[in-house]
């Protein structure tokens, strides 16, 4: 517990500077763009226009309780492009920046932090154009809506606590850089981010369920189109999300404060 309120003091007292970092991570990833932070907006578009083309037409999937497939394929994927680049981005957030960091007097634990934040604002972006898109097909803002803040910090917190893990791991064996990003490949098709959780799929939901973004998603997609309050409807499953949040995050501060002052020598 020690290792959790030292990583967690260290966030709350670095605030202004992550938020700094993860500004410039946003500026400097699209500087050399000439329609620069748009494309955060743009190639994820792209990629929803092939899966509903590939799911929604080819083989004519449906959506869930009578909504059509592309509003509810919207409503969850949105989410999944900050979820798979922030896990990923996390993972090896510390190796590539070590060099530089070892020189500077900050903690190692908000590399992670900084990266996952310049990704969450890039997800914000998104976001605004999927609920415009929204309410072209009848899906009007509504008090589910606040909801979403909810499911936001969730999305941060299973990011960081899996990115305190993963990233520490990437500093001793660098294999596990790609072996997170294998993991994230498949994690897109054992989500209800493509297929909704019904017929066919409902008799696999105990098992998949077991995985946490299909709460964060299923979270997302019942706020965005105003079906229910699924935080409290699934109240059972909130509780099991945020036992597995508190131990992957005890793991990872464990795991980080154990090394991170022998990251140098792992290079």
């Amino acid at each position: 517990m020690k290792s959790v309120l030292t990583i967690i003091k260290e966030q709350f007292n670095s605030i202004y500077l992550i938020s700094r970092l993860s500004a410039y991570e946003v500026k400097s990833a699209n500087k050399s763009h000439y329609l620069g932070i748009l494309w955060e907006v743009i190639n994820p578009m792209i990629q929803i226009a092939v899966y509903w083309f590939v799911f929604g037409h080819i083989t004519t999937r449906k959506g869930e309780s009578g909504v059509d497939y592309f509003p509810w394929l919207l409503a969850g994927i949105v989410i999944w492009f900050f979820i798979n680049p922030a896990i990923t981005q996390g993972s090896k957030s510390i190796y590539s920046r070590i060099k530089m960091v070892s020189k500077m007097s900050f903690p190692m634990s908000i590399i992670p932090t900084y990266v996952i934040i310049a990704k969450f604002y890039q997800h914000l972006m998104l976001l605004v154009v999927i609920m415009v898109i929204l309410q072209f097909y009848g899906f009007s803002i509504s008090l589910h809506y606040f909801e979403l803040v909810y499911y936001m910090f969730a999305a941060i917190a299973l990011t960081l606590s899996v990115s305190l893990i993963t990233s520490t791991l990437s500093m001793i064996v660098r294999d596990v850089q790609m072996i997170v990003q294998a993991i994230m490949r498949m994690m897109i098709y054992l989500s209800p981010i493509l297929w909704p959780p019904t017929g066919g799929m409902a008799k696999y939901q105990g098992i998949l369920k077991i995985n946490p973004i299909y709460y964060i998603v299923e979270g997302y997609r019942n706020s965005l189109l105003g079906k229910k309050w699924y935080l409290v409807a699934e109240w059972h499953y909130t509780i099991y999300f945020w036992v597995v949040i508190l131990v992957l995050f005890t793991i990872g501060s464990i795991m980080h404060l154990k090394f991170r002052n022998r990251f140098v020598d792992f290079l």
